[in-house]
């Protein structure tokens, strides 16, 4: 009997909370291509306050990665959007998903405070209108900048709640991964909830493997 082909895995960058930072950018995309990454994830709040959107997305298209993102608080949707549009190779997930070889990565940004404020609900029906576009895909990527109530993450910051939107949407879709960020003193921690790997990348970039 012969042995199935192994499965080919892709080799992901996660990060957010650039806020406008271009020495970080750089620093990441020369880490992207000497760990050969496949592609990239920005989890939101790519600027500060929209002071600059310039160097934030255009290293990573420079060394050839393909990047996904969302908007956090700190930009709009249309500037989410002017950066998608600007760029090769680079899709706003905020309410939609995107199929890479055999992964699902779907997403939604904003936040309760700022510049993007969104609700619980719409958070949630974002995040199903994202999912229905791969649901029938094995492995899946969901992506917002808010953190799951009910994790460790949660517990180093109680001053900015959690999102109940987003834990629900965890549950009921069970992603291979959950990455967010926006809470910054709790960067690089992760959590479980049921399945899913949940993982702060909130200026600190994780390489994960799926």
């Amino acid at each position: 009997m012969e042995n199935k082909p192994q499965r080919k895995k892709t080799r992901i960058m996660a990060v957010g909370d650039i806020h406008g930072d271009k020495k970080m950018t750089q620093r990441l995309a020369d880490k992207a291509v000497k760990e050969k990454v496949d592609l990239v994830i920005l989890a939101g709040d790519l600027t500060l306050f929209e002071s600059s959107i310039e160097g934030i997305v255009g290293p990573f298209v420079k060394a050839n990665k393909p990047v996904f993102l969302i908007p956090g608080n700190h930009e709009t949707l249309a500037t989410a959007n002017v950066l998608a549009e600007l760029y090769p190779n680079t899709k706003n997930i905020h309410g939609y998903a995107v199929k890479i070889n055999d992964i699902g990565i779907f997403g939604a940004g904003g936040a309760n405070i700022g510049l993007h404020q969104l609700s619980e609900k719409e958070i949630y029906r974002l995040l199903m209108q994202g999912y229905n576009q791969i649901k029938g895909i094995n492995k899946k990527i969901m992506v917002t900048h808010m953190h799951p109530e009910g994790t460790i993450i949660e517990k180093m910051s109680s001053f900015v709640p959690a999102s109940k939107a987003v834990r629900k949407a965890i549950e009921k879709f069970q992603p291979d991964f959950a990455i967010h960020g926006h809470i910054h003193e709790a960067a690089g921690l992760e959590d479980k909830i049921g399945k899913t790997r949940v993982i702060n990348v909130a200026r600190k970039e994780k390489i994960f493997e799926i």
